[in-house]
């Protein structure tokens, strides 16, 4: 009885020893093709017309601000605590992969003060407003405001001020232009 059992036992150590090896392969092999394949720039980090309006922007907020493009709504905004993880992580999910065109904050801590978002054509798409609204009801949650921008030719400082100056009263105000 003994002389079958041996065998079964060097076959078991065989077997779990091919799986670790090829499990190793597969992972060696997933780091090669990301590798081999390579990464290139995109190119700009804003369009033309984020680019055009972060120069507003920067016009128009004082030095007691900073502006920030770019920014995933997750690293700013996050779902309420739950007891239910898999409730919690659909919720993240749902921004993770989200950013706000442009955020002001407090230039002494960072703190946001309200996100800007910069409406091109694209957001006329009805995929796209159902984005829009559904950051606009995630910002609503979060009490930070969200201000909206149609993308234009061109812009009037004194709109711009008075639109951020609006919708901030009850935060923290922009103050003066520079």
């Amino acid at each position: 009885m003994e002389w079958i059992l041996l065998p079964l036992v060097i076959f078991a150590v065989l077997m779990v020893l091919l799986k670790a090896k090829a499990n190793s392969e597969n992972s060696a092999d997933t780091t090669d093709q990301s590798s081999s394949l390579g990464y290139r720039p995109k190119g700009a980090l804003f369009t033309p017309a984020e680019r055009s309006f972060l120069g507003v922007l920067d016009q128009v907020v004082d030095n007691r601000y900073r502006v920030f493009g770019k920014v995933r709504v997750a690293d700013l905004i996050e779902p309420q605590p739950s007891r239910n993880r898999s409730q919690w992580q659909r919720a993240f999910n749902a921004i993770s992969s989200k950013h706000f065109d442009f955020v002001i904050c407090k230039a002494g801590d960072l703190t946001p003060v309200c996100v800007i978002e910069l409406d091109d054509k694209s957001h006329n798409a009805k995929k796209r407003q159902q984005r829009d609204q559904f950051l606009g009801s995630v910002c609503k949650d979060a009490e930070l405001p969200l201000i909206r921008f149609s993308a234009k030719q061109g812009y009037q400082l004194n709109e711009v001020k008075a639109r951020l100056a609006e919708s901030l009263v009850h935060r923290n105000p922009i103050g003066q232009c520079k």
